[in-house]
């Protein structure tokens, strides 16, 4: 685009930028970061008040400006009140604030303004007629990072009778939020082809562009082609274990899964990698062969002992981050149909699908009497995330879709 180094971007999230220790900011920082490769781009984030403090952006990621507005604390009594009995769910109570949207109304029409704002996610979805009503009018963009009132839903089919109220209540305010956002935004993007075809259902003018998950290739990719040394015994569960999808599959595969696969196969361990394990995670620790890591500064060395990632996932929603580090890390992935969900994936090709505890196992034993086809799982999953799922040409693809602002201002 000719006029790119003059282009604005505000980007608005509900969360840190940095660091990148889970799915939704891995989204945000790479997005962020091709951006401003091609334009000048601000990036406005909500600091929860449980996390540790801000640490900086890394001044690679090129943004012009980026800054953290407090949030209240989430899950209090009164935005739990409110969510049970409100027209809104509690989801948007938590990024709601009059000093959040003091902030966001002085950086959308400060200086000469933006020509969009990409918004990440149903959260902010209040946020939505303040940015309609900013002095230059910029293109509004919402980013789905999943679905949020699938989540909610697939939560409440396996919950206890009084969360499963409270789910479907929840599920279906958020719909009624997920239908707002869709009517008032210009454009939106999905991680799948899946994903648009449910939210083209509800709003069949609404226009919706599919931008997927990526991984960053060359940052987990060895120098050398990898292979299923001696030093590869790990079975790897990777993702944010303060997420409840991750916390049930985690749990699960422990109890269900790793008994018979420890006995099976008694030189490999089952390792759990990601921040914040709650106690019933970090209990799993006392198994035999279980390792809980909590929190950890690279990811790279654990998918390196690695023999083969597990994504044994049942609830949730979206695209797996995690399946495309591994692919893109040179390791068999072994999934539920669930957990690789929305991703351009052959089973027995690039991936092994499996379902119940015994097509789990049978997947590891095939991979370990078969050096060979270890490669060539490993191989082809590379292959594919090196061709379709590379952040830069992602990168390339939304900056193209924000340059409509400039073809089409204001809605």
């Amino acid at each position: 685009f000719a006029a790119s180094a003059h282009m604005r971007i505000l980007y608005f999230s509900s969360r840190e930028l940095w660091p990148r220790n889970s799915g939704a900011r891995l989204r945000d920082y790479h997005f962020a970061r091709q951006l401003a490769t091609r334009a000048r781009v601000t990036y406005l984030g909500l600091l929860n008040p449980a996390d540790l403090p801000p640490t900086p952006i890394p001044a690679d990621t090129g943004l012009e400006r980026s800054a953290l507005v407090d949030k209240d604390p989430n899950f209090s009594p009164v935005k739990i009140l409110r969510g049970l009995l409100g027209p809104e769910p509690i989801t948007v109570h938590n990024n709601r604030s009059s000093r959040i949207e003091a902030e966001l109304a002085r950086t959308v029409n400060e200086g000469g303004g933006f020509d969009s704002v990409q918004v990440e996610g149903v959260h902010l979805v209040s946020y939505i007629p303040l940015l309609r009503a900013a002095r230059h009018k910029p293109f509004v963009i919402a980013d789905w990072h999943n679905i949020e009132s699938e989540i909610m839903w697939r939560y409440s089919e396996k919950a206890d009778l009084a969360r499963r109220l409270y789910a479907r209540r929840t599920a279906k305010l958020i719909e009624d939020m997920e239908l707002k956002l869709l009517r008032d935004c210009d454009i939106h993007l999905v991680c799948s082809a899946r994903e648009r075809a449910i939210l083209q259902s509800r709003v069949p003018n609404a226009h919706i562009e599919v931008v997927g998950n990526g991984v960053d290739v060359a940052y987990y990719s060895e120098a050398e082609p990898t292979s299923p040394t001696a030093e590869r015994r790990d079975i790897l569960f990777v993702g944010s274990m303060d997420y409840h999808a991750n916390i049930e599959a985690a749990l699960e595969f422990a109890g269900d899964v790793w008994p018979a696969m420890r006995v099976a196969h008694p030189d490999f361990r089952f390792v759990i990698v990601g921040r914040n394990p709650p106690q019933q995670i970090r209990d799993l620790a006392a198994q035999p062969g279980v390792v809980v890591t909590g929190t950890v500064d690279d990811v790279r060395p654990w998918y390196r002992s690695a023999f083969a990632v597990v994504v044994p996932l049942r609830t949730g929603s979206g695209t797996r981050l995690k399946i495309l580090e591994a692919m893109a890390a040179g390791v068999p992935v072994i999934s539920t149909r669930l957990g690789a969900e929305g991703l351009n994936i052959q089973d027995g090709a690039n991936i092994l699908l499996a379902e119940t505890a015994a097509e789990m196992q049978h997947a590891v034993d095939l991979l370990s009497q078969s050096p060979a086809r270890w490669q060539a799982l490993a191989a082809e999953g590379h292959a594919l995330v090196e061709q379709e799922y590379d952040w830069k040409s992602l990168g390339r693809r939304l900056f193209d879709i924000h340059s409509l602002s400039r073809e089409e201002p204001g809605a």
